[in-house]
């Protein structure tokens, strides 16, 4: 973003000096493949979340995580956060702009808890072994300008942004000026405290003492020159990141815990006459700290490039005089790689376009927001062979929240700023920038968010008679996030999935899963409720709503009315009656009928008898019901014998952690008695076999057929099978 008539160009830009050779260059050099993201790494013995810069111009990422990113041991995620921002700027050098923008978006980020269009809003998939999710719940206690002397730099700036540089600060005094602050101010430690580190322009911050990976890079004149980012330097530099002081080093955190991020100044110079800093030189460069040069418009990503010129244009530019020549150099920056400035309002207070600068900021600290609540203490959800986290997938990749024609503002960079002014979110009313999440919630691929989708559909059926079966479908629905890993007190995670809840109006309900989950065995009976079948007994108009809950938590519903033709129903408490909306379809409250009455025992204790023909039951009901029998293994006992399964709900109270082994359907037309046989997996048959003897559970779980309102009967019994 470069003001021409005040300021130098930026870092490779040289409007006044460029040549045809590098004007393909510049195309060349956006062609360009090669990909960096965030990783967990460690310097100097200290483990961080880094967001290295772009090592060059490459496309986003546009599929999931890859194979390996996971929280297999359960650890700590936040589930809802206090968020400080400390300015460590004892000369005052942040322009009070951007602490305003700054602060503005922490706010907003507060303000917007909760709902569905932010990349934060995605992360509630994301749970611990406590089962605590990384919920959209986050609270901004405020900003402090901090103006503590800088100590003597323990490192050297590889290029300084300004003659006469502030100084270069290492992790570690970061470290020890945030734990002093920390002390001094009596502000909370703990693991829902986030505390970002800020400095300004100026002041380089490096992982190391020898300057081997710092937030300020050195290119050569010939890199410079070239459009080359191949030095040491740089790929050692870096945006942000974020770590932690545990000095307990307990494993979950605790309180003493303190989880921060440091923000240094990796946003440019260029926009402002910058007449209160003693001198400028070093890299204005930042779109590789943003978005890496590229173009999200119409749902795709676009290397920002100048236009190929044609032959006549390159022999007119040849014959061009020097100030048509430097009108042509200027068009062709802009239509280069930059930033995005959803932000900058015309000229900023100081008469300079510099506030938008704060919207690279306001990207570092969305990206480090992501990766602390999923990743706080470095050993939670990233890829455990590269090291990725959260947003690293997703890097450079800026889709909007719902849909491609939500992006706002324009790409085009404009002349004062060298700035697009795109947004893709859209937080408590105000427009930002932000890098998009890995989606690890659907079920059969993840993509890249910038927020969570759940919308329930489904058509009514037509036309309805009663007595008829019908399907209501809601597999029509919209859910990101379907699927996410849940924790037991020990072992490892297992799957489950979002809800489906349907109230068919006549009193009637059902709950479940859906079709595709490995735990469905047929998707009219529970525990698969997506696909549900009903019959109405009278008719009337029925209003029918489907609920989904998503596996974080966020739950929406869809109503529509179903008319059901048939006998209206006789009158007494809780029918129509006369006066209905319309003749002959009254609005049915049934009365609701009792539970069924349901036996069941296993008919044989033999283990091998049940892994060879299958755990002999008889059962008897005495009604027309539907259900399923499940045998049960306490989660301690599969464990040991590497038995897998789903983890068994709606227990009673202080039973231990149980699995469900095997299942199988029960379906009747009328009460009476009977046998099943409940097979094994050949997995589990296998693993029973090397034993002589287990404990397992029989459940029972059954419910009124043909009622327009069933009710649930549970039968459970503990079972040792040996021999």
């Amino acid at each position: 973003m470069t003001n021409f008539a005040r300021t130098p160009a930026r870092a490779g830009h040289h409007p006044l000096r460029l040549t045809l050779a590098l004007l393909a260059s510049l195309a060349a050099f956006a062609l360009s493949t090669a990909t960096a993201g965030a990783v967990v790494t460690e310097v100097e013995g200290t483990p961080v979340g880094l967001q290295p810069r772009t090592t060059e111009l490459h496309s986003p990422s546009v599929s999931g995580p890859t194979t390996g990113f996971s929280n297999e041991g359960g650890n700590a995620v936040v589930s809802g956060s206090e968020v400080f921002a400390v300015y460590w700027d004892p000369q005052v050098w942040f322009h009070h702009e951007w602490v305003a923008k700054i602060d503005t978006f922490l706010h907003d980020l507060g303000a917007a808890s909760g709902q569905d269009g932010t990349i934060f809003s995605a992360l509630s998939q994301y749970h611990g072994r406590a089962n605590e999710s990384a919920s959209y719940q986050s609270v901004f206690k405020g900003s402090y300008s901090d103006t503590a002397p800088y100590p003597a730099g323990k490192c050297t700036d590889p290029e300084p942004m300004l003659r006469g540089q502030i100084t270069c600060l290492t992790d570690a005094q970061l470290r020890e000026q945030l734990q002093s602050f920390i002390s001094t101010h009596g502000t909370p430690k703990g693991m829902h405290a986030i505390y970002y580190l800020l400095t300004p322009p100026g002041v380089t911050v490096c992982l190391d003492e020898a300057a081997g990976h710092c937030s300020d890079f050195a290119l050569s004149a010939e890199e410079r020159e070239k459009e080359e980012r191949a030095s040491v330097s740089y790929q050692g530099s870096f945006c942000s990141y974020h770590g932690d002081i545990n000095p307990d080093k307990a494993a979950q955190g605790d309180g003493n815990t303190i989880l921060y991020a440091a923000i240094p100044w990796v946003a440019g110079r260029e926009g402002g006459p910058w007449s209160y800093l003693p001198g400028l030189s070093g890299q204005g460069q930042a779109y590789d700290c943003q978005d890496g040069g590229w173009n999200p418009e119409k749902g795709e990503e676009n290397p920002e490039e100048p236009r190929e010129l044609s032959e006549k244009e390159l022999e007119e530019l040849a014959k061009a005089t020097k100030k048509q020549k430097e009108e042509a150099a200027k068009a062709r920056t802009l239509e280069g790689p930059h930033i995005e400035e959803p932000n900058q309002e015309e000229l900023g207070e100081e008469g300079d376009y510099a506030p938008g600068l704060s919207d690279v900021i306001v990207n570092q600290i969305a990206v480090e927001q992501a990766n602390i609540v999923t990743d706080p203490l470095l050993a939670s959800w990233q890829n455990k062979t590269t090291g990725e986290e959260a947003t690293d997938e997703c890097r450079n990749t800026f889709a909007a929240t719902a849909e491609p024609s939500s992006l706002a503002g324009s790409v085009t960079a404009e002349p004062e700023t060298e700035a697009g002014t795109l947004s893709n979110e859209v937080v408590n009313g105000d427009p930002y920038y932000v890098n998009n999440v890995v989606n690890v919630g659907r079920l059969h691929k993840s993509d890249c968010v910038g927020g969570y989708g759940l919308v329930p559909r489904f058509t009514s059926p037509n036309p309805v008679n009663a007595g008829e079966l019908v399907d209501f479908d809601g597999m029509e629905s919209s859910v990101s996030e379907f699927q996410a890993s849940l924790f037991g007190p020990t072992g490892p995670p297992t799957t489950t999935y979002a809800q489906f809840s349907w109230n068919f109006g006549d009193g009637a309900t059902a709950t479940g899963y859906a079709p595709g989950a490995p735990i469905c065995e047929a998707p009219w009976l529970s525990p698969c409720a997506a696909s549900a079948f009903h019959s109405y007994t009278y008719g009337g108009t029925y209003t029918v709503s489907l609920t989904i809950t998503d596996v974080g938590g966020n739950r929406a519903t869809v109503s529509h009315e179903v008319t059901v033709a048939g006998p209206t129903p006789p009158a007494g408490p809780g029918t129509a009656g006369p006066g209905s909306t319309s003749p002959g379809t009254p609005r049915v409250t049934p009365v609701l009928p009792g539970a069924p009455v349901a036996k069941a025992a296993v008919a044989s204790h033999s283990l091998r008898s049940a892994v060879r023909k299958g755990l002999a039951v008889s059962y008897s009901v005495n009604e027309q019901v539907a259900g399923r029998f499940e045998v049960l293994m306490a989660a301690s006992l599969a464990k040991k014998l590497k038995i897998a399964g789903a983890p068994a709900t709606g227990l009673p109270a202080g039973t231990p952690p149980q699995l469900v082994i095997a299942r199988s359907v029960l379906v009747t037309t009328k009460g009476g008695r009977s046998t099943v046989h409940i097979r094994f997996s050949k997995k589990v048959a296998a693993r029973l076999k090397r034993v002589r003897k287990a404990n397992v559970m029989l459940r029972l779980v059954v419910r009124n057929a043909a009622s327009s309102d069933p009710q649930t009967a549970t039968v459970l019994s503990a079972v040792t099978l040996a021999g």
